[in-house]
C-alpha cells in the first residue's frame, strides 16, 4: 500500500520561497505535486518518473523544482519568487505507471496548505 506524508506547507509574502516534502511508502512509478485553489480546478503542477522524465504546468517554469532523495523515498518541491496566484493546497501524488499532469493519479496525500500574500 502507498502512503503519501507531505509537509513544509505555510504562509509567505510575495517573492518568497518554500519547500515541500513528500514521504512515500511502497513503490509508484511516476510522483509529483498537484495544487486546487478554492473554486478553481485541480491542477498539475509537476511529476517525476524514474526514467527522469519530468513535466511542469507553464506557470510554475523557471520558479518551482520537483527532486527526490538517493532513496528515491521523499520528493521535494521547492517554490521560489512565490506570487499570491500560487496560494492553494498543495498535494503529493503517486501512481505506478506515467501519469504526466493528468489528474488520474492513483495516489494522493493529504495536503499541505501554502498562502502567498501580496
Amino acid at each position: 500500500q502507498v502512503q503519501l506524508v507531505e509537509s513544509g506547507g505555510g504562509s509567505v509574502h510575495s517573492g518568497g520561497s518554500l519547500r515541500l516534502s513528500c514521504a512515500t511508502s511502497g513503490y509508484t512509478y511516476s510522483r509529483g505535486w498537484f495544487r486546487q485553489a478554492p473554486g478553481k480546478e485541480r491542477e498539475g503542477v509537476t511529476t517525476t518518473d524514474r526514467d527522469g522524465n519530468t513535466i511542469y504546468a507553464d506557470s510554475v517554469k523557471g520558479r518551482f523544482t520537483i527532486s527526490q532523495d538517493n532513496a528515491q523515498s521523499t520528493i521535494y518541491l521547492q517554490m521560489n519568487n512565490l506570487k499570491p496566484e500560487d496560494t492553494a493546497m498543495y498535494y503529493c501524488v503517486a501512481d505506478s505507471v506515467r501519469r504526466w499532469l493528468l489528474p488520474e493519479y492513483r495516489y494522493w496525500g493529504q495536503g499541505t496548505q501554502v498562502t502567498v500574500s501580496s
